[in-house]
């Protein structure tokens, strides 16, 4: 078996591990990540796009936010649709900021691409796995590659291998907590290389169920709706999805709907899901391995950013002072923003979804939350604060 030691080993190369290894690596701390998909299959994966102030901020820190300062879109607002009346939430009137639209995808690219520049290892199609003594202070991992076994011996651990990963797997039952909420629905999204029917996103609650009108660039549209969490995808050939989306987006957003054909169409399930704590012995978890949020508050890699900044500062200042207050409070302090933004995601789920067992006065106390978001200030700065990110 061959065998090496490193400062921190992460678990996971999508955009949580790189995030996280770039930042260390940016402080002289030495990394390893593993990652059990190749690299094509990693930048394969079609996710968010929608980028809080937070993450931005990170890839500017790092310097590489040169792409997305020339190819995102900065947004100062989007809307509500229920039937034909749109609400617009102003974020940048109300907050005094914006996010930007750039694809996950891309942000992982950019992470790649200068990985190799920073000194940052990365080790892709690593087999089987498997996390060690992780309740010592001498943790470790081993893997295969190559049809070599590998031993990976670290100070830390850092689990940002996702909700199917083995890191939060490898908390024993007794020391963790599991909070989950699954949706009887799932979202058919589409991306096809079409404009986008809109200059900002559209969420939209109609009898049909729930339709999203969203983008990764100016040419590049990404659109979702709402389907029973057992659909089959064969059912919606194109020209059904589209005709679809124009009707539950409203007559405003089907005038301008462009068609065209999908260059990636598939079904994804919704559910909230918190693991606590975020930190056992010398493993910290990070990302989608500690918690899932529906996509309709556009948190997932967001969230995942902020874990990243608290931990990547408690564990700086541990290896340059042997200050151990971050890395000990790290997990409630990452709880505490998580668990704000499992709320808003859940709140703007509930309130634009219609529910297979939704009854009138569900349905009313939808109107009636709808009309007074439209007719209050207040109501739209909540959740204009929440959409943007709320502070670290």
């Amino acid at each position: 078996m061959s065998r090496r030691r490193t400062q921190i080993a992460i678990v996971g190369g999508g955009p949580a591990g790189l995030l996280l290894g770039h930042l260390l690596r940016l402080e002289g701390i030495d990394v390893v990540i593993v990652e059990r998909a190749s690299a094509d299959y990693v930048l394969g994966r079609i996710r968010a796009g929608v980028l809080e102030a937070t993450l931005t901020d990170l890839l500017h820190r790092l310097g590489i936010d040169q792409r997305l300062k020339a190819e995102g879109l900065p947004h100062d607002g989007f809307y509500l649709a229920d039937g034909e009346k749109l609400i617009h939430i102003h974020v940048g009137e109300l907050t005094g900021k914006t996010v930007t639209v750039y694809g996950q995808t891309e942000v992982t690219r950019d992470l790649m691409d200068a990985a190799e520049d920073r000194g940052l290892e990365i080790v892709y199609e690593a087999g089987d796995v498997a996390l060690h003594d992780i309740e010592t202070e001498a943790p470790y991992l081993t893997y295969s590659k190559d049809g070599v076994e590998h031993r990976l011996d670290a100070r830390f651990i850092c689990g940002c291998d996702g909700f199917h990963g083995p890191s939060r797997k490898a908390i024993p039952e007794s020391a963790g907590r599991t909070y989950e909420k699954v949706y009887p629905f799932g979202w058919l999204g589409i991306l096809a290389d079409v404009p986008p029917c809109h200059h900002e996103l559209i969420y939209a609650n109609h009898p049909n169920g729930f339709a999203l009108a969203s983008m990764r660039s100016a040419s590049r549209s990404r659109y979702y709706i709402q389907v029973p969490v057992d659909e089959d995808i064969n059912q919606w050939p194109d020209d059904r999805l589209w005709d679809e989306l124009a009707l539950r987006l409203g007559p405003e957003a089907a005038r301008h709907l462009t068609r065209g054909t999908a260059i990636e169409k598939s079904i994804a399930p919704l559910r909230s899901f918190v693991f606590e704590p975020m930190r056992y012995g010398s493993l910290f978890l990070a990302g989608d391995s500690a918690h899932i949020v529906p996509p309709t508050g556009a948190k997932g890699l967001n969230l995942a950013a902020s874990d990243v900044t608290y931990l990547s500062d408690a564990l700086i200042r541990y290896f340059r002072s042997g200050d151990g207050t971050g890395i000990g409070g790290y997990s409630d302090r990452a709880l505490a923003r998580v668990w704000k933004s499992e709320r808003f995601s859940w709140q703007l789920t509930t309130l634009m979804h219609r529910f297979p067992a939704t009854s009138p006065f569900d349905r009313r106390m939808q109107q009636a939350e709808l009309d007074y978001i439209a007719g209050s200030r207040s109501a739209q700065a909540a959740i204009a604060e929440n959409y943007v990110g709320l502070p670290l």
